[in-house]
């Protein structure tokens, strides 16, 4: 531990000043700079906005939970799946490590340090000390230069050099929806309570005393106290905006916006007066592609060699093997698709591992005896099938021969009334 960079780092408490549209501005010149990119202010400043901001948190850990809910194996170079691995990916410290990972798509860069030994731990490194520009860790967030990170195999830096993160986007968005929420509680403190406005006679100050006194017992609710002679109109925006419905129509565009940029859609996460079925389904087919795309991204990282050979460091036989989540099934497209391939499997011929392959079925260990099994059944049926058509058919043979011989008796029958009848004629 003593060797670590992480001991090395001063670490320093994060910035909870105000914070407007123009340091968020000041923030983003500082860390774009050419010459001396220092990103200490524009993290502080996200970490406000994400730690105090409960929707925009609610967006990045739906994002993440739909990447850590999948199920997760690993399967060594011939394909098949290593249950030896599965207590690693199960545990917290590998779970926490794909949080970081998706983090790193919101903040911009992430740094961790893996600590040798024989389980698998690390430390996480305060990304305000992180130069992604130069792959340094700076001691000191306010430096530009650090310890270089390119001869320390156990320093992972991950995420592109002048990539800021998606929290760039949100950051305005959360800041003016703070100030409509400030705008919105000061409407509230104002107007939500009735204005007691009392007159008075201007040289009448005995009477003005008493209604001053009179009005601080009865309560705190808002008071104008004028002289009759004064002319008092109060102009409160409730012809426009009777109902705070300006505050909270900025709210919840600000909340649309930041769910566009996280999820790719807002319907998912609120719906509004105009959705319905088909927009919400629409806009969960855009999230599944989002997901789909955050489970590649992942499996990049895990499968990178460089966090092979860490994983390979603490004794886990990886080499030649990979990560891959579990395919998850669509119900609705898999059954379109089961239309579409009964239809095919009476044109074409389709291999039995495409049935399994697809749908998802396991295949049996004795599937060669069950298809054995299978076909004698079939020959079987289809057996059975001809025998009946063969008894069917004599029956028929032997129904059509009565009906001909009954036809030839009534044939006959009926000549012997026409000789009878002709014979006695005169």
């Amino acid at each position: 531990m003593d060797n670590l960079i992480v001991t090395e780092i001063v670490n320093v408490s994060h910035n909870r000043n105000r914070k407007d549209v123009g340091t968020l501005k000041t923030a983003i010149e500082r860390a774009e700079s050419v010459t001396v990119p220092n990103r200490y202010r524009l993290y502080d400043l996200y970490h406000d906005v994400v730690t105090i901001d409960g929707h925009l948190s609610g967006l990045l850990d739906k994002r993440t939970k739909s990447v850590t809910n999948k199920g997760l194996t690993f399967h060594d170079k011939s394909g098949k799946k290593v249950d030896e691995l599965d207590s690693l990916i199960n545990s917290p410290q590998f779970e926490r490590f794909v949080e970081i990972c998706m983090e790193t798509l919101y903040w911009g860069t992430s740094a961790i340090e893996f600590i040798i030994g024989q389980d698998f731990r690390f430390e996480e490194i305060d990304r305000r000390h992180i130069r992604p520009e130069t792959q340094e860790i700076a001691t000191n967030m306010f430096d530009s230069k650090g310890i270089s990170i390119e001869n320390l195999p156990q320093v992972m830096m991950l995420g592109k050099k002048n990539d800021l993160g998606k929290l760039l986007q949100c950051s305005m968005y959360a800041l003016y929806k703070r100030s409509g929420f400030g705008d919105f509680a000061q409407y509230v403190e104002i107007f939500g309570q009735p204005v007691r406005v009392v007159k008075y006679d201007a040289y009448d100050t005995e009477t003005q005393k008493k209604l001053r006194q009179t009005l601080e017992e009865s309560g705190s609710s808002l008071t104008i106290m004028i002289p009759k002679q004064a002319e008092f109109e109060m102009l409160d925006g409730k012809t426009s905006n009777g109902n705070g419905e300006l505050q909270k129509s900025l709210i919840e565009v600000c909340n649309q916006e930041m769910s566009i940029a996280i999820l790719g859609n807002s319907e998912t996460t609120t719906s509004s007066n105009s959705s319905g079925y088909a927009q919400a389904a629409v806009h969960q087919s855009q999230q599944l592609e989002i997901t789909q795309s955050d489970l590649r991204y992942i499996c990049n990282i895990l499968n990178s060699e460089q966090f092979l050979n860490v994983l390979a460091s603490y004794g886990y036989n990886v080499l030649g093997g990979a990560f891959c989540f579990d395919e998850e099934i669509d119900l609705q497209k898999l059954k379109s698709r089961l239309d579409i391939d009964i239809q095919l499997a009476n044109k074409v011929p389709i291999a039995d591992d495409y049935w399994y392959e697809t749908y998802g079925i396991p295949k049996p260990d004795n599937y060669d005896q069950l298809k054995q099994e299978q076909e004698e059944r079939r020959q079987a049926v289809l057996e059975s099938i001809k025998q009946n058509g063969k008894e069917n058919d004599k029956e028929e043979d032997k129904n059509e021969r009565k009906e001909e011989k009954n036809a030839t008796k009534k044939q006959s029958k009926l000549f012997d009334q026409l000789a009878d009848f002709f014979g006695f004629a005169p």
